[in-house]
């Protein structure tokens, strides 16, 4: 039996030989998320669509390895415009983690001028215990 065991997802698969995430023991690293629609859907033009649509593919990672959001301990976020865009990002995530003495810890970085999408990310959860 394989000690890594990759994670996937009904709505969303990478177009390379990459699972969603991965996942060794009790410790879950997805592979970068952007903001298509996890419903099969067309990727949203706008930033916000995208933010939400990132926040529902988070969810169903997490849930797919059998944890929830409150196993994710730290989450990068790549932007074209983080100074903008933070606004959006903060919604969705205070939605996600509103306790704000139990939310994971997180980091946005510039994406490139000429990325197709407003924003992707990756996290890390670890799963009970």
């Amino acid at each position: 039996m394989a000690r890594r065991k990759s994670i996937n997802y009904p709505g969303f698969k990478h177009e390379n030989p990459i699972p969603n995430a991965s996942r060794i023991g009790n410790i879950l690293m997805s592979s970068v998320i952007s903001g298509r629609d996890p419903a099969g859907g067309p990727m949203p033009a706008d930033l916000d669509g995208q933010v939400v649509n990132v926040f529902k593919q988070i969810r169903l990672c997490v849930e797919a390895a059998g944890g929830t959001v409150d196993d994710i301990i730290k989450v990068n976020f790549w932007m074209k415009d983080p100074a903008t865009g933070r606004k959006a990002l903060n919604g969705e995530w205070s939605k996600m983690f509103p306790d704000a003495d139990a939310r994971p810890a997180r980091h946005t970085l510039t994406l490139g001028a000429n990325s197709p999408t407003h924003l992707t990310c990756d996290f890390v959860a670890v799963i009970g215990g």
